[in-house]
């Protein structure tokens, strides 16, 4: 393979920097994306915030009671996910006059292969600039824009200098580019990756880089293989256009364990609300459940149910949900983190909607089965379980579109069942929230 110009295009703060565009005295202050924090008592989590709020310490997916005690200055706002996409399709309209070849990742990033137009727009440097101007001039929101010889590369590039920044790596420079950054900088390397190799003395990309592979793979299994291979800068993975997502999910990690079943039932409705409302916005039905339990300890299990025609609604979410939770054996232990998500993805309008608990005979028919699977990859497989439910489509898309004329303001009241002590859980409020990575 030659030597390639890939870009990466990361939106600075999307969201908050969409509402401080539409309000201008918004503008220097710390705007906060999310639910109503309720004066620090609310449940939400946050999307995103402007980089006023970080340096408050506000961060994408933290708890808005959290955010409120960190900048009680801060504002809040709703998303507005219509307004988000509107611009967000002019993004990607404008990276396509500058290549044929752009990968959307997500609603405020995208790859662009633009190798052989250095007779069109000069020389990379030049390229970055011309990008992050046009798009600057479309839309009135900066982008931060890294340039390398590959795609795992361009993306730490695009984070090097944020906001508004260019960071280019000279053809054959990846390597040293890459060697004194922090082993949490390789694209991929969560917290809790990060934290195990630490822990092995693989503090720098450097440390990882000049490991021979075979010494990972025994430390880390196959995932050692890949984090030698993105520290050593091979990736010839192509800018793929015309990407779809594969899976949709969302998931809350706990500041501190717990083993409040009703808390987390009440934390799961939320995620169900949120994943719903999120896969009507992109038109999005699956037919594979998945359920994401971590315990103390980190020890991560995952469960998922196949249907036999795909879904999107809240109720059905839940109830799978809540189904798992309840007869997941956490043998006394407490729960860390905890999510949903869905696969399998067809149509919108590709099939009617089924009951995921409609009867005994439907699960039967469905031959699904539940996985559970151990954070060292061993797997065992449970029935698929019979309920009672009814989900409603009509319900899911009127609150998604009063929310959308309200801007947010719309909230899902849920009542739960009656507890196994007989008594009648109170009234649960639930907001949209999003877990949209920090940009």
């Amino acid at each position: 393979m030659g030597i390639r110009t890939i870009v990466h295009v990361d939106m600075d703060a999307f969201y908050a920097s969409i509402e401080q565009l539409d309000a201008p005295e918004l503008r220097g202050k710390p705007v906060i994306v999310g639910a109503d924090p309720k004066s620090g008592n609310g449940r939400g989590v946050v999307s995103t915030c402007s980089y006023e709020a970080r340096k408050f310490g506000v961060r994408s997916a933290m708890p808005v009671s959290q955010a409120y005690r960190l900048c009680p200055e801060g504002i809040f706002v709703p998303g507005r996910h219509k307004r988000y996409s509107e611009l967000s399709g002019i993004v990607m309209e404008t990276l396509s006059e500058f290549s044929p070849l752009v990968e959307g990742v997500s609603i405020d990033e995208a790859f662009l292969d633009c190798t052989g137009t250095e007779g069109l727009f000069g020389p990379a440097i030049q390229l970055g600039k011309k990008i992050k101007a046009r798009v600057r001039e479309r839309t009135g929101l900066t982008a931060s824009a890294g340039i390398a010889g590959c795609k795992s590369v361009a993306k730490i590039a695009s984070d090097y200098n944020k906001p508004d920044g260019l960071t280019v790596v000279p053809p054959g420079g990846e390597k040293d580019f890459l060697a004194p950054l922090p082993v949490e900088r390789l694209w991929g390397v969560g917290p809790k990756t990060a934290a195990r190799l630490k822990q092995l003395g693989y503090n720098f990309v450097r440390d990882v880089a000049k490991t021979p592979k075979e010494d990972l793979e025994r430390l880390l299994g196959r995932w050692g293989a890949h984090i030698y291979e993105l520290a050593n800068a091979i990736d010839p993975r192509p800018v793929a256009p015309g990407w779809q997502r594969k899976s949709i999910s969302e998931e809350t990690t706990f500041e501190s364990d717990t083993d409040d079943l009703k808390f987390l039932r009440d934390v799961l409705t939320g995620i169900c609300e949120s994943l719903s409302q999120k896969m009507l916005r992109e038109n999005l039905k699956g037919r594979t459940l998945q359920f994401k339990i971590r315990l103390t300890g980190f020890e991560t299990f995952t469960r998922s149910h196949t249907l036999p025609s795909p879904v999107f609604d809240m109720h059905t979410l839940r109830e799978f949900a809540w189904d798992q939770l309840e007869r997941f054996d956490r043998k006394g232990k407490a729960v860390r983190l905890i999510g949903v998500g869905v696969t399998e993805f067809a149509e919108d309008d590709a099939e009617p909607q089924m009951d995921l608990f409609a009867s005994v005979e439907s699960n039967q028919k469905s031959k699904g089965k539940g996985v559970v699977e151990t954070s060292e990859g061993q797997t065992r497989e449970e029935k698929g379980q019979p309920g009672n439910a009814a989900p409603n489509e009509a319900v899911d898309r009127l609150i998604f579109a009063m929310g959308e004329k309200f801007k947010g303001k719309v909230k899902r009241a849920v009542i739960r069942p009656r507890g196994t002590d007989g008594r009648m859980p109170r009234l649960l409020r639930q907001s949209e929230h999003d877990d949209q990575k920090e940009t």
